[in-house]
């Protein structure tokens, strides 16, 4: 077979990413374990992030077909033509390129799981033969006329409602209706309610332990806040990457700061910062300002009390959630979270 390594590769160990302790969470464990033993189609429909590949692989495992091969293709990555090629295989001669007969994805998931990502983006010329394979458990490669029978347990995925799709004609009708035996709609990080904590520890010390590192990190109860607050768009990839770089660059166990987004410059200057050139008028103001100053005084504690000030009212007007109020204060949130630690008690005996 040309496709051994997508046979091995979601290693098992991979599988036990999958927990939490939230209802929804649980719900939808359940309703996967229960489906995995009847060898039926499945549709999982998810937001990105969520898991989709991981949870077609636990079906597969936890079904008769855990023996034979778990097999993989994202049918958003190739043309029509190759996707065509890729799932039912050629033979030589078919189209310009085809040296030689080529073994499609279905005949390498024989008495296995073939899993299609993205399957809404499937051409309907694709759909059409799909269905056939679903009904018959028969297809042609391209370029024959020769029926191969194959059996094979398909588990789709999506990001989207097929049935909108079926109601704008990009996608056949009959072949969800083949496709649903059953359909599991993974649940959003956001809607996880308990699971962040879990899994933010979980992959800490999984990554800390990659890393050979001599601690097993633990999270401040304000970063763990953060953390819960977030809306997560990626869901538990984009949690993983958080948690991740948060670990590699906490240099203790106690991890008390974590950066939701990269891509923020820590040198730019923005809002406040803006250097800008100063008008006669505002200068002859500033100079009599300066006259009017009593010395000498404590520079430090006076900015420090301006500071203060600043960050509380800005915490205040973003309901304390600190990325919102860094942008008010046109900070970015690394340099806002320096200052929160800061005068973290002189803001907390403000507050109170």
């Amino acid at each position: 077979m040309n496709t051994t390594s997508e046979r091995f590769s979601t290693p098992l160990s991979q599988l036990t990413e999958a927990i939490g302790v939230s209802e929804s969470f649980l719900l939808f464990q359940q309703q996967l374990a229960r489906v995995a033993g009847a060898s039926r189609p499945v549709v999982l429909i998810g937001e990105r992030g969520t898991g989709k590949e991981l949870a077609a692989a636990r079906i597969h495992y936890l079904s008769p077909r855990w023996s034979g091969p778990f097999i993989k293709l994202n049918c958003a990555a190739l043309a029509p033509s190759i996707l065509e090629s890729e799932l039912f295989g050629h033979e030589a001669g078919a189209f310009t390129g085809a040296n030689r007969r080529r073994e499609g994805r279905f005949e390498s998931a024989h008495s296995g799981t073939l899993f299609l990502d993205e399957l809404g983006l499937m051409p309907l010329a694709v759909q059409e033969k799909l269905l056939r394979v679903i009904e018959y458990g028969t297809f042609e490669r391209v370029g024959s006329s020769e029926a191969i029978e194959v059996d094979v347990r398909l588990v789709g995925a999506t990001s989207v409602d097929l049935r909108d799709l079926v109601a704008e004609g990009r996608f056949k009708a009959d072949l969800l209706d083949r496709l649903s035996f059953q359909v599991l709609w993974l649940p959003p990080l956001r809607l996880r309610d308990g699971d962040i904590r879990v899994l933010a520890n979980h992959f800490a010390t999984a990554f800390a332990i990659e890393l050979g590192l001599k601690w097993t990190p633990f999270f401040r109860p304000s970063a763990l806040a953060e953390l819960q607050r977030y809306n997560w768009p990626g869901n538990v990839r984009e949690l993983k990457n958080v948690v991740e770089r948060a670990a590699y660059l906490s240099e203790t166990a106690e991890i008390s700061v974590v950066t939701l987004s990269p891509f923020d410059p820590p040198f730019e200057l923005r809002g406040s910062e803006q250097i800008r050139p100063v008008s006669a008028a505002e200068d002859d103001g500033s100079e009599q300002e300066k006259a009017g100053r009593q010395f000498p005084i404590d520079f430090d504690s006076i900015i420090a009390g301006h500071e203060v000030e600043l960050i509380g009212s800005a915490l205040v007007a973003a309901h304390y959630q600190q990325h919102n109020a860094a942008r008010l204060l046109g900070l970015t949130y690394d340099r806002f979270r320096g200052l929160y630690r800061k005068y973290s008690k002189l803001l907390r005996s403000e507050a109170g």
